[in-house]
């Protein structure tokens, strides 16, 4: 459902994404990690046609991102890092005017209001102005909105950000149950405990380079630590790859 080819992006002289190669299944959810400027944001940039790639290409569903814009992204929900919203407008108000970008019949955009507005617990904000939500439940909106056309694959970036115990209970069950019902999950996340719990694969990034790909087993089996937390294998993945770096760099 996602497949990234030989994808580089550079800004200049830095190689902020370096080579990368990653397919993603129908109804995986994977969990793309990496520190800070590792390239996971320019990563997903590229996925979602923001940026245009140096080299490389990425299909969603069969559709070329660059080459057929509009058809990827017909059957994908976006939820950036921080979500942009028109002010002014009610939830409601909102979700009507993410239906109409994706020609989704009203009486579906209705139906579809209303379930999601179930399961994230907006009922209360319905009628609410977006300008007075709170950080969280902006959040749990604009994943919302980026559900109301049941896509096929979902870009997330930081999912938890701004959310309470409660209601990030709430958002990775929607989530683990849409994977569960087929639609891939492609989520970025500085929260290892939620990419463990949550990933039915993950990908580490570093340096704008893949350095680990797998399963929590396949990774552990990797870093040599069978009974290790994610967060103890990243750090010796990512330490690993620094020295990798470096080495590189001397010769």
């Amino acid at each position: 459902m996602i497949e990234i080819d030989n994808l580089t992006m550079c800004y200049g002289a830095l190689k902020a994404v370096d080579d990368l190669s990653l397919h993603v299944a129908q109804g995986e959810l994977f969990a793309f990690l990496g520190p800070n400027g590792a390239g996971k944001t320019t990563t997903i940039k590229t996925l979602t046609g923001l940026l245009r790639p140096t080299v490389g290409r990425t299909r969603i569903c069969g559709h070329d991102i660059a080459e057929d814009p509009i058809a990827a992204k017909a059957v994908m929900g976006f939820v950036p890092d921080v979500a942009v919203f028109y002010e002014k407008l009610t939830a409601r108000e909102f979700m009507g005017f993410i239906a109409d970008i994706f020609e989704v019949d009203p009486n579906v955009a209705a139906s579809n209001t209303a379930q999601l507005f179930g399961k994230l617990q907006l009922h209360e904000h319905t009628h609410d102005q977006i300008e007075t939500l709170s950080h969280g439940t902006r959040q749990r909106l604009a994943i919302a909105a980026a559900l109301m056309h049941d896509p096929k694959v979902v870009v997330i970036d930081e999912p938890m950000v701004g959310l309470d115990p409660l209601h990030a209970r709430v958002v990775k069950d929607e989530l683990k149950a849409r994977s569960q019902n087929g639609t891939t999950v492609f989520m970025s996340t500085h929260l290892l405990n939620i990419a463990e719990e949550l990933a039915d694969r993950i990908g580490i990034i570093n340096r704008g380079k893949l350095v680990a790909l797998g399963t929590m087993a396949e990774l552990r089996q990797r870093a040599r630590d069978q009974g290790g937390a994610l967060e103890t294998i990243f750090l010796d993945l990512v330490a690993e790859g620094d020295r990798t770096a470096a080495m590189a760099t001397v010769t």
